[in-house]
């Protein structure tokens, strides 16, 4: 490895446990901004029935493998000595981080986009973390409540936003890449992630979900999603599959299918394993009305 890796891998690692003392979880990040440990079940000779999020207790689980114990983060550094950067979970106690990502593409302006919605919704953005990456973006740090799971979307606020909510994560200040550094915009790197304006939030959050009849299923449909989007290791097929249950029990199961869908994979469920389960909640439910 050249001398520039390992002097990158030596300043992403330190980064990263100055994060982890702050109460941050990290990861290892490769030049790609890919988590840089590979899956220790990528070569399993038939797909696992359910997929695992490290209860084999090996590392290689992506943001499922985030911590803050130090002695945890030098271990996954050490298992991966090509990584050159780290990401930190969002979504998780104690900040339940959210990275709001205003990236730079083509045709797009996020920061005019995101003033917009700030005039037209009432509130501002207080003073926070702004990490400036290689591209010309700017990612905004902010803290929700813990009894709220804000989820990922691309472009859902506006053109040009992303937001990393549950089961994502942002490119940590210090990390490389192959485009160039992520760095702590000036005057914020002393502040802590400032708490997410309540007008800001409820944009993020999933809407309410609409009945066929032109109604809201509001607490109920919104409740059974949050019950997805707040799913801990080990929770998420049973989780899902008993929101899906009380969806079709209520006749919303339908109406519910691709919203309980989107929360299932941004927990880290596949595609089929989640359509698998809702089948199954469908199939049971209607076994009971018949």
């Amino acid at each position: 490895m050249a001398t520039t890796d390992r002097q990158a891998t030596t300043l992403a690692l330190a980064h990263a446990l100055s994060a982890a003392e702050r109460g941050l979880a990290v990861i290892p990040l490769a030049r790609t901004k890919l988590p840089a440990l590979r899956s220790p079940h990528r070569d399993a000779p038939t797909p696992e029935p359910f997929t695992c999020h490290g209860e084999c207790g090996r590392f290689g689980h992506g943001v499922h493998d985030a911590s803050t114990d130090p002695a945890r983060v030098r271990a996954l550094f050490a298992a991966a000595p090509w990584a050159t950067g780290y990401g930190i979970a969002c979504g998780l106690p104690p900040h339940h981080l959210i990275g709001i990502d205003l990236d730079t593409k083509p045709e797009t302006d996020p920061s005019t986009a995101l003033r917009e919605l700030a005039l037209r919704h009432l509130f501002t953005i207080p003073p926070t973390v702004v990490v400036l990456t290689p591209s010309g973006g700017r990612h905004l740090w902010l803290t929700g409540p813990p009894d709220h799971v804000v989820p990922n979307s691309a472009g859902r606020l506006a053109p040009g936003i992303d937001v990393r909510g549950a089961g994502g994560y942002l490119v940590g200040p210090g990390s490389r890449t192959r485009h160039g550094a992520y760095t702590t915009a000036p005057g914020t790197a002393h502040l802590a992630p400032a708490p997410c304006p309540p007008a800001l939030l409820r944009l993020l959050l999933p809407p309410p979900v609409r009945r066929a009849g032109g109604g809201t299923t509001g607490g109920d449909g919104r409740g059974l999603v949050q019950f997805v989007l707040a799913a801990h290791r080990g929770q998420r097929n049973t989780r899902l599959f008993w929101a899906a249950c009380r969806a079709y029990e209520n006749g919303i199961g339908a109406t519910l299918h691709a919203p309980l869908l989107d929360a299932a994979r941004a927990t880290g469920l596949t595609e089929r394993e989640a359509r698998a389960t809702i089948a199954s909640a469908a199939r049971m439910t209607a076994r009971r009305r018949a």
